[in-house]
């Protein structure tokens, strides 16, 4: 028999008043302010490269940024003489990369400095000045600054809040998680459409700005909902603040071994950001009812594909668990990595069946629905549970680490993308599931050894 101890959320605040779908209220807020803050975050990333190339770093311009002159000798110290674009995208790939690599740091204040609600607060805070401050030229540097830092203090402290609503055997942190993804997928979906189209047809600073009052409303539904939330656990007394305990050094071990092996499925995902897009312009026939449907359309088709199969995939985990036969984290992140192998060789066989014509748009739908089924299975699973299996003392920063993985996976298909022209389409993708598969039959292998270093019961593992 369960102790309730152990599935009961860890403050009662947590469960007071009206629930949300079977979930902690405080999840509802949770949820929306990450729905608003990647809304500001995508909206930025949609705008970033078109302004940067288009406006910004064009001469004329470019003698308006404050400091640009001395950043861009250190840039090209270490890349290199870089044209315009390049530049551009260089700039961005560095911008994309410090947001992912920040939230070890503000992992690491919220858990032992500022406690995470604040840090979450601070977080957001610098990062809607900084998208304010895009809206003056000479601020562009500073303005960066303060998203990155910002996004730091913020995403790995909010993630975190989710798991803490929740007892460490709970099953329902899985779908909690995986709400907090579609969250995700909700802003990613919307912002390239509101903040682009306002940024190209009417104006750059017009989108920078809606990206901002994206990130003013997610502070507001968080401020709103901090009765509820997962209270600070860090205080100016130090002999407050939870301390390492033997054997949390093999804990955390482990996790980043599973980190290695979570980059091995987002080297896989983060493909789909980047020569995916190349892909579909030479080899699809994109010819819809007379209509050529943009290359753009299909990255909103990702987040799409997984807004549509998340609410299927957690009544399918909710009707599992009500007959116990729900897989555990470990098992669903085989599962998942498995399905997003079995998505690129989706690709690698049209390639071998088109006899070198155009394929139809049957094959990338296809393949952005057994993706989103891979995602499903790992991105929110793989937070849960280093959420649930880390270090009280150091759980913020663990799951802030998390998202190295996704930054050592878009770095290594930025470096893959180079075998994209000498090698067959249909060896390209085969060779990416390869990778990603390598990260199904890792955890399978070390399964048992995964289990008893985190701590996992047999439903967890």
């Amino acid at each position: 028999m369960t102790d309730k101890a152990e599935t009961a959320p860890i403050f009662t605040a947590a469960a007071s008043g009206k629930d949300f779908m079977g979930h902690p209220r405080g999840l509802a807020y949770i949820v929306f302010t990450e729905a608003w803050e990647r809304f500001s975050f995508y909206g930025m990333q949609a705008l970033l490269v078109l302004y940067m190339a288009g406006y910004l770093l064009q001469p004329g311009t470019i003698e308006n940024v404050v400091a640009f002159e001395g950043f861009r000798a250190g840039v090209e110290t270490v890349f290199g003489p870089l044209s315009i674009q390049a530049l551009a995208t260089q700039i961005f790939g560095l911008y994309i990369g410090l947001i992912y690599f920040m939230p070890v740091l503000g992992g690491w204040l919220g858990d032992r400095v500022m406690g995470q609600q604040k840090a979450v607060l601070a977080g957001a805070a610098l990062m809607a000045v900084g998208h304010f401050l895009m809206a003056f030229e000479a601020a562009f540097l500073f303005a960066l600054t303060a998203l990155i830092f910002g996004a730091g203090l913020l995403k790995g402290n909010l993630a975190a809040q989710v798991g803490r609503l929740y007892g460490k055997t709970d099953q329902r942190r899985d779908t909690a998680y995986t709400l907090y993804s579609m969250a995700i997928n909700v802003g990613a979906a919307t912002a390239p459409l509101i903040c682009g189209t306002l940024g190209e047809l009417y104006g750059w600073h017009y989108g920078f700005g809606a990206a901002g009052i994206g990130m003013l409303v997610g502070m507001v539904i968080y401020v709103r909902g901090r009765a509820y939330l997962p209270p600070d656990t860090v205080r100016g007394d130090h002999a407050n603040r939870p301390k390492l305990e033997k054997g949390d050094g093999r804990t955390i071990a482990g996790i980043l071994a599973l980190f290695i092996i979570a980059a091995l499925f987002w080297t896989a995902q983060s493909q789909v950001w980047n020569t995916y897009p190349l892909w579909i312009k030479d080899r699809i026939d994109r010819v819809l009812f007379d209509m050529q449907v943009p290359v753009t359309w299909f990255q909103a088709l990702d987040s799409v594909a997984v807004l549509a199969l998340a609410p299927l995939i957690v009544w399918y985990w909710r009707k599992q668990r009500g007959r116990k036969a729900e897989p555990g984290d470990l098992k669903k992140i085989i599962l998942g990595c498995s399905a997003f192998a079995v998505a690129c060789v989706w690709l690698a066989l049209g390639e071998a069946l088109s006899g070198g014509d155009q394929l139809s748009l049957l094959w990338p739908t296809v393949f952005h629905f057994v993706c989103a089924v891979g995602f499903l299975y790992v991105g929110p699973i793989m937070l849960a549970l280093v959420s649930r299996a880390a270090p009280e003392a150091v759980n913020a920063m663990m799951v802030g680490s998390y998202y190295l993985s996704i930054f050592v996976g878009g770095f290594a298909s930025g470096w893959l993308g180079r075998f994209y022209e000498p090698l067959s389409e249909s060896a390209f993708w085969l060779m990416h599931a390869g990778i990603v598969g390598a990260g199904a039959v890792l955890v399978l292998i070390f399964h048992g050894l995964f289990t008893r270093i985190l701590k996992l019961d047999e439903k967890h593992s």
